[in-house]
């Protein structure tokens, strides 16, 4: 059994770190006994766990837990990157989330992460044909956690959404790898026209509170868009943009401003 334990922990060290914090929580708060043992313990990996997850926060009158799991359960299956992008969104939050002192923590209490791994599972069911589930996916997610991501948008790896109250992120939508976001940014349309018509954000990416992205333009890779900014242009690499409208006023600040998360800007008062 040792063996076997040491060579889980060889092909997944991301779920092996979650279940030894499992059962160290337990033992510091046996109250929460029941819900750490359904919710990571009972099961043999991080995909099972997630689409338990999955299940238990989207069941409805309209669709049960059961119908959900096997679900979710196929969606895992059929494509192992759903599995790979989790890790790696987990990742990013206990890097860059200063409360965030644990792996089990995003999986169980943070309703950013775990609304970014529920529209993976819709947008493989929207890639799969599976529109009307898709849809139901996304009305579930935006109303269990006030997250509203449409299940056509296109989301990389290693993905942060600190807080996660009232992000909206439109149907043409693309975000890269490694970006960062914080409450309330939308990256919507500017009117009713159809076709590509959302934001196209680059790798390592530092969107600020409140920040509203607006069209189909792009933001170049390693920017940061400043809080409460109305961005409508195109925004250069490695810029920092502020204002309503936003203007660029100076460089990022750093190589990876995504994952330093300093918001800070130069000489503003």
């Amino acid at each position: 059994m040792a063996e076997i334990k040491r060579n889980v922990a060889q092909i997944d060290p991301v779920w092996s770190h979650i279940c030894e914090e499992a059962r160290a929580a337990v033992r510091d708060e046996p109250l929460l006994g029941g819900l750490i043992h359904s919710s990571l313990l009972h099961h043999a990996s991080l995909e099972r766990a997630l689409s338990y997850r999955f299940s238990l926060k989207l069941a409805s009158g309209e669709m049960s837990e059961q119908i959900l799991r096997e679900i979710a359960d196929e969606a895992y299956a059929a494509d192992p990157e759903i599995g790979q992008a989790a890790r790696a969104d987990l990742v990013a939050v206990y890097d860059r989330d200063p409360a965030c002192h644990r792996f089990l923590q995003p999986v169980l209490f943070f309703k950013g992460y775990q609304a970014v791994q529920c529209y993976r599972i819709g947008h493989w069911l929207w890639r799969q044909g599976r529109r009307d589930l898709a849809y139901f996916v996304q009305m579930r997610v935006s109303e269990v956690f006030g997250v509203d991501i449409h299940p056509n948008a296109r989301i990389g790896k290693g993905i942060m959404i600190d807080h996660a109250h009232s992000i909206v992120i439109g149907e043409t939508a693309v975000v890269g790898d490694n970006v960062s976001m914080l409450h309330s940014v939308t990256l919507g349309g500017t009117g009713k026209e159809d076709g590509d018509r959302h934001p196209k954000i680059g790798n390592g990416v530092l969107i600020g509170a409140g920040a509203k992205i607006l069209g189909n333009i792009s933001v170049g890779g390693c920017s940061r868009i400043a809080a409460g900014s109305v961005v409508l242009h195109d925004v250069p690499k490695c810029t920092t943009v502020a204002g309503v409208p936003a203007k660029v006023i100076g460089e990022a600040g750093c190589a990876q401003p995504a994952l330093t998360m300093d918001q800070l800007i130069d000489g503003a008062d």
